[in-house]
């Protein structure tokens, strides 16, 4: 039985939402930055209108839980818990940085992709991850935020051929190869998508690695910048 997953993904400039229903996949997705609060609820109910579902009749939830921009990830999570709570469903999590990977592979083939976002302040976010083929994605090493210069030893880059970059942090394309090495290519445009994120969803929710609505939280990766927004 296929599985009916809605999947909201808000943590970069995009604003994405896709809902599975048997074979078929609706999405909307837009580049829209600073509209998240108004588009999401949106485009949630203009999908569950077009397919003639209601919140109960999912089998779960699925969010991009971060990294990425701060607000994205608020609203998505304090969204995603809202609806989640409401209709009594599960919710996956998935790193947006692997969402992002899994674009990666989708829209160019890459299997191997060191995924990064601009975190600002000089830093970025950053993930390295194989990708096996659709919903299959394991992260090498581990997600971190750095400096550029500092992801070979903070996120345990493997220095090696055959691999990509891809997203905004590439924007720092000579610091991050004095770690990671020629890139066989470079996709600093991409952005997260939630057709990515339905895919990984699937194989998270068929694993069960699902969570409660209370237990919904964005990922930040900045620790004080977690506990700012907690205060």
């Amino acid at each position: 039985m296929t599985s009916k997953i809605l999947a909201i993904e808000t943590s970069s400039e995009a604003c994405s939402v896709a809902l599975s229903l048997g074979s078929n996949t609706l999405y909307r997705h837009t580049d829209q930055p600073r509209k998240h609060a108004e588009l999401v609820l949106p485009m949630v109910h203009e999908l569950l209108a077009e397919t003639g579902l209601l919140l109960t009749d999912l089998d779960a939830i699925a969010y991009g839980r971060g990294p990425g921009a701060f607000t994205g990830l608020r609203i998505a999570a304090g969204i995603v818990q809202g609806l989640a709570f409401g209709a009594g469903l599960p919710v996956v999590a998935i790193s947006s940085l692997a969402v992002l990977a899994h674009g990666a592979w989708r829209e160019a083939g890459v299997e191997r992709c060191h995924a990064a976002f601009d975190a600002r302040m000089g830093e970025v976010y950053w993930g390295s991850y194989e990708i096996a083929g659709e919903g299959r994605v394991t992260l090498m090493g581990r997600e971190c935020v750095c400096a550029p210069d500092e992801v070979a030893k903070t996120a345990g880059v493997i220095s090696a051929s055959g691999w990509s970059g891809v997203g905004s942090g590439w924007s720092y394309q000579k610091s991050l190869e004095l770690s990671t090495g020629p890139l066989q290519q470079c996709l600093p445009s991409l952005l997260p998508h939630s057709l990515d994120l339905l895919a990984l969803a699937k194989t998270g929710l068929k694993a069960g690695d699902v969570m409660s609505a209370e237990q919904v939280v964005p990922v930040y990766l900045r620790n004080n910048v977690a506990e700012k927004s907690k205060k």
